[in-house]
């Protein structure tokens, strides 16, 4: 039995066709399709007339490096053009989580609320005309009042309801609650828990653990 001829191309063959390649790709540059200096430009500058700025991603509290690139606009306002992985930071080397990844979405979005709004109690409107002071105001006029009201300094029941021997001493309220967002920083996190412990606040949670 005769054997199975090779299907492998003989070398004087691939010798004859990668130059044939080689011919045609030289032809082709020449008719102003080479795109190296192009390529070479563009992974030099990524954007033109940015400025870039080292950042920290807002999500969670691993502490992943970020690059900011700004550029002014034609009022000389910067603007936030890009936002990616910092390929120097010792934490994250440049990589990004989808949340991360997703962060210039995060500070430019058109559908992203840029004013208060407020609906009075029973109202089915919302007021946008109230400011940023006035709102802030009202949240601390609600958190005194309602803190006020239930702020228990001793407790005559334990948590099951049953009367302990003698009243102790708890210095909390129940009727505030508190959730925080996964763009909180770690020095967010930390001055929010000092204040609303200091409150009495008992049930403090955050949603990067949820």
């Amino acid at each position: 039995m005769s054997p199975t001829p090779s299907t492998a191309p003989h070398r004087r063959d691939f010798l004859r066709f990668t130059t044939a390649g080689g011919f045609a790709l030289g032809g082709l540059l020449g008719l102003g399709f080479d795109l190296r200096a192009a390529k070479e430009q563009t992974s030099r500058f990524k954007f033109t007339d940015t400025t870039e700025v080292p950042s920290v991603c807002p999500y969670c509290a691993v502490g992943c490096g970020q690059l900011v690139a700004v550029r002014p606009n034609k009022d000389g306002e910067k603007k936030i053009v890009n936002i990616e992985g910092n390929p120097d930071s010792p934490i994250s080397r440049g990589t990004l989580c989808p949340k991360g990844a997703a962060t210039y979405q995060l500070a430019v979005n058109e559908n992203r609320l840029t004013r208060v709004w407020y609906r009075a109690p029973k109202a089915r409107d919302w007021d946008k005309t109230k400011t940023l002071d006035w709102a802030m105001d009202r949240i601390a006029e609600l958190v005194q009042k309602t803190r006020d009201k239930n702020f228990h300094e001793k407790a005559d029941k334990d948590l099951d309801g049953n009367l302990l021997p003698e009243p102790k001493v708890v210095n909390h309220t129940l009727a505030i609650a508190s959730l925080g967002g996964a763009t909180m920083d770690n020095e967010w996190n930390y001055l929010q828990t000092k204040l609303l412990r200091g409150l009495g606040v008992v049930s403090i949670e955050n949603q990067a653990r949820i």
